[in-house]
């Protein structure tokens, strides 16, 4: 593929070398690639164009590039969108069918939702977000929610050519507002729900909200689906942006119009939910605990049924679910037979929404782990901090990963509004003091960290997961 080929529509005059490649970092330059040298928010690209040149770059992708470049210049206003579109002329290939979730919480689990129904239908299925590419042949870690266009287009592509005809994957803020979606054929999308996040990257609410609208504003195509979970306080900006763009919403959840949660009865390891989906009723045992996880399967199942699937079949994919990894994840239970779960709750909202969500499957206390992330939105501490001490009925404030920070100022941030917690901040401390507290009827969460395999502490990502150090709790370990 030539310069000419990635960027038909930029300049005429480029000339027709051959590429090798294309990305946004220069350490992966090789000799005929492309580099992208996009201007962050931690970096600028441009810095790092004379060493992209030394290795070989054939062609630089910008904006205000320097003049007098000894390689091509394609100085574009909107280089990420340049990215994306010639990521996709690189990588052309893409599963026949793609959905795209976005909202503040319940992205992962439902995208894997709809890949196991999807798989339950016999579709060869993939999903792609937080806990990478996962697909018939394993699962790619990606590195972000919503990788660079590169390594977005390079899965699917791969994806593609493993037979994989029905993805699923996650949009999240940064991904919408950075254009690395723009060139995903989307086939549709669904919208979960909308709480403070990521306020340390967009400047105010408004601004991360419009970020979550690009989905439906600009990059789904008239007349694909666009499920909208009818519970959420956003429901109706959302749907508003939906029509505008000619895209036949399905409404979902208690208050759903299309599939209507009509009752949901907790049992020990699970519940039993009654729908109605479009006027004709159905119930079945989902093995999911907590009202939350019941609305994220609910968003997957309407896109499934959204996009041809069968009522029958959907729900006996929905009946044969398994948790996702760290969302609202069984570790195991004491000799007494009180629970453990681990959950990526980081958020008010999230950490809302799991304390209540637990607790009509605990008999008697409800005991919470959690910290609270460096170098991310600081007002979210006191508020994470109120909610647990107001759900909760014991609380032990740790280190989650406290970057840069101090991690001591982060946890008293926390327990300003929580001044009941216990303060352990050395995490496998924290894990197994809560361990040790329970008895039967009890049951603890850990929140913050779910799938995460290190703690970054200053440079350093220190190995450390929630589910091992619980085992080892629940197994007699010493500290």
């Amino acid at each position: 593929m030539t310069l000419q080929d990635l960027f038909p529509d930029i300049s005429p005059s480029l000339p027709l070398t051959v590429i090798t490649g294309i990305t946004a970092d220069s350490r992966k330059v090789v000799e005929g690639s492309v580099f992208a040298a996009l201007q962050g928010v931690q970096a600028d690209g441009r810095d790092y164009i004379p060493q992209a040149i030394e290795q070989g770059a054939a062609a630089i992708l910008g904006h205000d590039l320097p003049a007098s470049l000894p390689v091509p210049a394609i100085n574009v206003p909107e280089p990420r969108l340049a990215l994306a579109t010639a990521s996709a002329r690189l990588f052309p290939e893409q599963p026949d069918i793609m959905v795209a979730i976005t909202g503040t919480n319940g992205k992962s689990s439902t995208v894997d939702f709809l890949r196991q129904i999807w798989a339950h239908t016999g579709r060869r299925a993939a999903s792609l977000g937080t806990l990478g590419a996962v697909g018939p042949s394993g699962a790619i870690d990606l590195g972000h929610t919503t990788p660079d266009p590169v390594a977005i287009h390079q899965t699917l592509q791969s994806l593609a050519r493993d037979g994989v005809s029905h993805a699923a994957m996650e949009a999240s803020s940064h991904g919408l507002a950075q254009y690395r979606l723009d060139a995903v054929k989307l086939s549709a999308a669904a919208f979960t729900n909308l709480t403070q996040d990521h306020l340390d990257y967009h400047p105010t609410f408004e601004d991360y909200r419009a970020a979550k609208l690009r989905l439906f504003d600009e990059l789904l195509p008239a007349g694909c689906p666009v499920i909208i979970n009818a519970d959420s306080d956003e429901r109706d900006r959302f749907t508003q942006a939906a029509r505008a763009a000619d895209c036949p919403v399905v409404s979902v959840g208690w208050r759903g119009a299309d599939l209507k949660i009509s009752e949901l009865m907790p049992r020990a390891h699970g519940q039993k939910l009654f729908l109605n989906w479009r006027g004709e009723d159905a119930e079945l045992d989902l093995p999911l605990i907590g009202e939350f996880q019941a609305l994220n399967a609910l968003t997957a199942a309407g896109l499934a049924l959204a996009l041809g699937g069968s009522l029958e079949s959907v729900l006996a994919g929905m009946g044969a679910l398994e948790p996702v990894k760290g969302r609202m994840e069984f570790i195991g239970q004491t000799d007494a037979g009180a629970g453990v779960f681990v959950d990526y709750a980081h958020t008010p909202d999230g950490l809302d929404t799991l304390l209540r969500a637990a607790r009509p499957h605990t008999a008697g206390r409800l005991i919470l782990v959690f910290g609270a992330g460096g170098d991310r939105d600081k007002t979210k501490r006191p508020l994470m901090g109120e909610i647990a001490e107001r759900l909760s009925d014991d609380v032990i404030v740790t280190d989650d990963n406290p970057r840069s920070e101090i991690p001591a100022d982060i946890r008293r941030a926390i327990l300003g509004a929580a001044p009941n917690a216990v303060e352990i901040g050395d995490r496998r401390a924290a894990i197994f003091k809560g361990v040790g507290m329970l008895q039967a009827g009890d049951t603890l969460l850990i929140a913050g960290k779910g799938h995460e395999t290190g703690q970054i502490v200053g440079d350093e990502v220190l190995p450390f997961s929630d589910q091992d150090t619980a085992l080892g709790a629940l197994g007699g370990e010493g500290l």
